[in-house]
């Protein structure tokens, strides 16, 4: 039977975790969400842009986990390919399983709604030619990097092992630690500074702590042992007991991880949730520790609305949010909130026949999904090709190539401020210099901006727990998510939070610890218990600059 007054939970943010936590709400409590986005789309930074019928996946999202919770939710809302003559097979769950059996299957030539199994190769593009990704320690490497680098590489890594800074202080002290300081200079250091746009000595050792975990040269090593074994045949995707930036295979949506999100929005209101678009919140009205209601206003028209809820959750980046609360915070929580900092986003998509490196076949085309621009003098940070992500991605596959050129800025900067045509000529320019397209090469483009797409790791970053407590404190707040949080999480790590949240509402849990445990707890700090790791969605070495992930 129906609830006749059901408690309410009004959500900021369409992103992974709000449209998560919505469903969830339906699933496991009596709380009708009401979902408000600012925009017209679903999945925050996971959403697909399409431009003549060929589409953008900003950021680049890879769909695996460590969590078997996230990866059954996925395979809930969408089934995994199965073409006719070829079995997939999945492991997770420390369990094997097949498509003939318990998991939902769907032919992608039948259907749009399917997850597709693929496999995963990202490159190094460094002095004119490719190192694998993450940089292992194979013969091809040691040929390309020449034996007087490789000495040193070795020699270094060699010193910093005998030599371990038991707390590093800053980025550059925890990657040296970890990789020697001659590697560090040659693929983690500028390529780092190119994407956060400041020193690695500026940049918390915590950040390599989140995103690298168990990635190192010990673990390279291992892997290319390991890689020496006989391989499987068959398409498993194996989740667990490997290091997350070396698992070969991950899922991905037919058609974009916006499909994703969507089809969670359509399941979300079949279930009896609401999600309005085009609700920009301006304002938390509270009472006390409590949160009673929130204004908003559409972006376009400007009109105004109050939604009045029980329960609230806060996608939106904490800096806003804490000029947005009725009650104006203690100065220093508002000092903290001001100085934090984002980094911006800017990926230009080009349209071209063939590429200029190609595959030992001479086709014109790369394997990678995927390719990190470590050339000095470019400011590309990192190549998408969305033929190897999905071919449905790119509306003629055969005869061209998508690419997605992804560039790392501050609004401020005269890179975000140039306009859409000089920014599509950069990125021509600059893939023609180094090598990657033949002059003229380029039929279409299109240059897509997103603000605040990085919560960074430095500025007022390491005074962010005042933040967190002011806001922990009102008790039917919470805030998840990537900007709900300042915390660089993956996809997965967001939804967690969703789901969790949801958890502490049902079972009547106030406190809000666990949530702020997501990826630092030991399922994803793997080298507390001897097995690597370095989890990911998808996109974090362009993020982090690392080498951290995919």
């Amino acid at each position: 039977m129906p609830v006749s007054n059901p408690r309410r939970a009004i959500i900021i943010g369409a992103g992974p975790a709000g449209l998560t936590a919505a469903h969830q709400l339906l699933v496991e409590t009596d709380v009708e969400p009401i979902v408000l986005e600012k925009s017209e789309h679903m999945g925050g930074i996971s959403r697909t842009v399409e431009h003549h019928g060929n589409r953008i996946d900003i950021g680049g999202h890879r769909f695996f986990s460590k969590s078997d919770r996230v990866m059954d939710w996925w395979m809930s809302m969408l089934p995994i390919e199965q073409r006719a003559g070829r079995e997939v097979e999945i492991t997770y769950h420390n369990r094997h399983a097949t498509l003939e059996g318990e998991l939902p299957r769907a032919d992608p030539d039948q259907t749009d709604e399917v997850l597709l199994v693929r496999p995963r190769r990202s490159r190094i593009y460094y002095r004119g030619t490719f190192f694998d990704y993450p940089i292992s320690l194979s013969p091809r490497t040691l040929i390309n990097l020449g034996p007087w680098s490789s000495f040193k590489i070795g020699l270094s890594y060699l010193k910093s092992a005998a030599q371990p800074k038991r707390e590093p202080k800053n980025l550059e002290e925890f990657l040296v630690g970890r990789f020697g300081r001659e590697l560090y200079l040659t693929f983690f250091k500028d390529y780092t500074e190119k994407v956060w746009g400041v020193r690695c000595t500026e940049i918390s050792a915590e950040w390599g702590a989140q995103r690298i975990k168990g990635l190192s040269i010990a673990t390279a090593i291992a892997h290319f042992v390991k890689s020496l074994l006989p391989k499987r045949t068959s398409g498993d995707l194996k989740q667990k007991g490997a290091e997350t930036s070396l698992i070969e295979r991950f899922l991905y949506p037919k058609l974009g991880p916006g499909q994703m999100w969507d089809v969670v929005r359509r399941k979300v209101e079949t279930l009896g949730g609401r999600v309005h678009t085009r609700r920009e919140v301006t304002r938390l009205l509270t009472d006390g520790d409590r949160v009673r209601a929130v204004e908003a206003r559409d972006p376009v028209t400007g009109e105004p609305f109050t939604y009045e809820g029980d329960f609230f959750f806060s996608t939106m980046a904490v800096k806003d949010l804490v000029h947005a609360v009725d009650q104006r915070p203690p100065e220093d929580v508002v000092d903290v909130a001001d100085g934090l900092l984002y980094r911006d986003f800017i990926t230009v998509g080009l349209l071209v026949d063939r590429l200029k490196i190609e595959d030992s076949r001479g086709t014109g085309r790369v394997a990678d999904t995927w390719i990190y621009i470590q050339e000095p003098g470019v400011q590309i940070g990192r190549l998408q090709i969305f033929n190897n992500w999905s071919p449905y991605m790119v509306a003629d596959p055969e005869r061209s190539v998508w690419l997605g050129l992804e560039y790392f800025c501050y609004e401020t900067d005269e890179l975000w401020r140039m306009s859409d045509e000089d920014l599509r000529a950069l990125g021509e320019r600059e893939l023609v210099e180094i090598g990657v397209l033949h002059p003229g090469s380029v039929r279409d483009g299109v240059v897509l901006r997103m603000p605040k797409t990085y919560p960074a790791y430095f500025g007022t970053y390491d005074r962010f727990p005042v933040v967190r407590e002011h806001f922990d404190r009102f008790e039917n707040l919470f805030l998840v998510g990537r900007n709900g949080m300042h915390k660089y999480n993956n996809q997965d790590h967001s939804m967690l939070t969703a789901m969790i949240a949801v958890e502490n509402i049902r079972d009547g849990v106030t406190d809000k610890s666990n949530l702020w445990e997501v990826n630092t707890e030991e399922e994803y700090h793997e080298e507390k218990r001897g097995a690597p790791l370095a989890q990911d969605d998808g996109d974090a070495r362009a993020r982090s600059g690392t080498g951290a992930q995919s």
